[in-house]
């Protein structure tokens, strides 16, 4: 029973992040070409997402709505097998039915708010999304690495992933996240569909280089020590036990 809810709480929060992030590149017009208001709107639509979750599911989940995000909690050890398939399972469930909303609202040619190849280059994107999934898990796994930026991980958490979209909208619309690519591609179809899997497989590549950097980086350092539990909304699998729940990890 306490599986099924962290994995309702994934789900949920998934679901809003394609919704809201997604949605908001679509009915502002965020555009690759040009860094306007809309650009930066929906940059910031995604990190503010993810401090509304981490505050509300945190302490339930960990929130990590996103498969790179718990690729890494699994390889650093803080999760089990069946707990990271049944996050990841949940996760993309959560996309599907964000993209399906967004279909609701936007025709099909508004792109769902998919992410594209970098010049119709896959090994450009791929290297552009597993530097920008790096930076974004190596973040989550610092801030929650201690008790004290507790109350602060949320904010510290969704300030990284706007940092990342800003740099990262240009290129490739910016995923950092396979389940957020998935959703919205599902339902959109042609190109954004074929190339999917390059935004399924980088970022989930940046996720366990994050991890295996991390673990190098705070070996034997006080970074290393678990925080306990109720310390942060968002400390998620960083925090103290095998699991990125209860009412004690929060993450992303």
């Amino acid at each position: 029973m306490q599986l099924l809810k962290k994995c309702l709480a994934e789900c949920i929060g998934t679901f809003v992040l394609v919704l809201f992030g997604c949605g908001t590149a679509v009915a502002l017009g965020c555009s690759v070409a040009k860094a306007d208001g809309a650009y930066f709107m929906t940059a910031l639509a995604f990190g503010l997402v993810i401090v509304a979750m981490a505050y509300s599911i945190g302490n339930i989940s960990g929130c990590h709505i996103n498969p790179a995000v718990s690729v890494a909690m699994f390889v650093s050890g803080k999760m089990k097998g069946r707990e990271f398939c049944a996050y990841v399972a949940s996760q993309f469930i959560g996309a599907i039915l964000g993209g399906a909303m967004l279909l609701a609202f936007f025709p099909k040619e508004s792109g769902l708010g998919t992410n594209g190849l970098y010049n119709d280059n896959i090994w450009s994107t791929m290297l552009i999304e597993i530097i920008l999934t790096f930076v974004f898990v190596i973040a989550i796994l610092g801030v929650t690495s201690k008790v004290q930026n507790g109350a602060a991980a949320g904010v510290v958490i969704g300030l990284t992933l706007t940092l990342v979209h800003i740099f990262g909208i240009h290129f490739t619309g910016t995923s950092v996240n396979p389940a957020r690519s998935f959703g919205p591609a599902v339902f959109a179809g042609g190109a954004a569909f074929a190339n999917v899997w390059v935004f399924i497989v980088a970022p989930l590549i940046g996720g366990v280089l994050a991890a295996l950097v991390y673990k190098f980086l705070a070996a034997g350092t006080a970074a290393e020590e678990e925080a306990p539990a109720a310390a942060a909304p968002v400390k998620a699998a960083a925090a103290k036990s095998s699991k990125p729940s209860g009412a004690k990890k929060k993450k992303r």
